[in-house]
């Protein structure tokens, strides 16, 4: 049974830092592609930062140079440190994993597993 459990989020004023984890158990962490996505009330889900198998990454324009996306192979966690946030960074994060996966894609129907979210709110 694969499970991805998110934690670290949480309410920070405008330029804070915040670091979320992402705990992934019940399969070859090291195989997956894995992703950072986030959702605010009534917009679509979007990636925000992807991390293929082997370790390249990308990011979505807005939060470049801002976010880091990582992961540790050893503790199978995803982290997504996320520096001089803004009030428009609000929103609820979920990470994901897809397998079989080389290059990650930011769709999230390619996604084969979700965590449940991690609340992030961003004040002015």
């Amino acid at each position: 049974q694969v499970q991805l459990v998110e934690s670290g989020g949480g309410s920070v004023q405008a330029v804070g830092s915040l670091r979320l984890s992402c705990a992934a158990s019940g399969y070859t962490y090291s195989h997956y592609c894995m992703a950072w996505f986030r959702q605010a009330p009534g917009k679509e889900r979007e990636a925000v930062a992807t991390i293929d198998s082997d370790g390249p990454t990308m990011y979505a324009d807005s939060v470049e140079g801002r976010f880091t996306i990582s992961k540790d192979n050893a503790k199978n966690t995803l982290y997504l440190q996320m520096n001089s946030l803004k009030p428009e960074d609000t929103a609820m994060y979920y990470c994901a994993a897809e397998e079989p996966c080389v290059v990650a894609g930011t769709a999230p129907s390619v996604y084969n597993y979700w965590g449940q979210g991690t609340q992030v709110t961003v004040s002015s």
